[in-house]
């Protein structure tokens, strides 16, 4: 009777409630959610392009603030009691996309006016303008999260899901920037160890995410998590070895080479971010290991 009654207390509390809106939280998402959708159609309205960048940026803009809105819709209707109670920890994933989100938009930010604001670009420099102002506003509901109310935090948003979207992200740049490799086996390998690790990512912080899922599973969920993590390090080891080899071989670095585009610099992009990555999964494998140990992962 128990367990019935707190499922009735529960769904007691879910009712519509506008006022989410006119609180802190809610005017940030209604402000992240404007900015990032006035940006997306000013970035279209100036015109496409086929490069990966600009692709990547019309991504961020669109899916952050439909995240942003899907949030906002489930905590007006108090549907956000309902998930906690059967399946997640809801404010550890509402930190953990805001912490998601505010390193895409920052990112954006900065590749966009990197590519598209110039002197001679009045409109790329409004683009810019507006899409450091989503950012911004993204980066201080973290900062509202973490420090001013501190949040607890049971994965996402603690430092096991914290590696995770890190490495997720770091991989996001590495494919959008890979160029110059389809005619070189070596770095096909290379693009293969890249992607192998990439989709199991999103799996496992969906599974720590979803309370429920995570107890039905027939294995320990940390040691497959060790398991992918030393396969993932081994992964890097060898793209971080062969990848500038046989990138850079005979492939100088241009005396002309601005940082607007150039081929060259868009190839070493992904050899920093190779080593980079190398460097979380290592992280994040030693965490898990003493966490496995016994250790407290905070």
């Amino acid at each position: 009777m128990g367990i019935i009654d707190d499922i009735k207390d529960t769904l007691s509390k879910a009712v519509f409630s506008p006022s989410t809106l006119l609180s802190g939280r809610g005017g940030l998402h209604m402000a992240q959610i404007i900015l990032s959708v006035v940006t997306f159609i000013l970035a279209a309205f100036r015109g496409g392009s086929s490069h990966t960048y600009w692709n990547y940026a019309m991504f961020t803009w669109a899916f952050c603030p439909i995240m942003t809105l899907i949030i906002t819709i489930i905590e007006m209707f108090k549907l956000d009691v309902i998930l906690d109670l059967f399946c997640m920890n809801w404010a550890d994933f509402t930190t953990g996309m805001a912490m998601s989100s505010t390193l895409m938009t920052v990112s954006v930010a900065i590749t966009y006016a990197n590519f598209y604001a110039c002197l001679k670009c009045p409109y790329g420099w409004i683009v810019s303008i507006f899409a450091i102002l989503c950012g911004l506003v993204y980066t201080l509901e973290v900062v509202k999260d973490k420090f001013l109310e501190k949040k607890k935090a049971s994965y996402l948003a603690a430092l096991p899901g914290f590696w995770k979207v890190m490495e997720a992200f770091v991989s996001c740049i590495i494919f959008i920037s890979l160029t110059g490799y389809r005619d070189k086996p070596a770095l096909i390998l290379c693009v293969v160890a890249y992607i192998i690790p990439f989709p199991i990512l999103p799996l496992i912080i969906a599974t720590n995410i979803l309370k429920k899922l995570k107890k039905c599973l027939p294995f320990n969920l940390d040691r497959f998590v060790f398991i992918f993590l030393v396969i993932s390090v081994l992964l890097y080891i060898f793209a971080a070895i062969v990848w500038p080899i046989f990138m850079f071989k005979n492939n100088p670095r241009p005396s002309e080479c601005p940082p607007s585009f150039c081929i060259w610099a868009i190839q070493f992009m992904v050899t920093f971010m190779t080593y980079v990555n190398l460097i979380l999964f290592t992280l994040d494998l030693i965490f898990t290991l003493l966490g496995i140990c016994g250790f407290k992962q905070t």
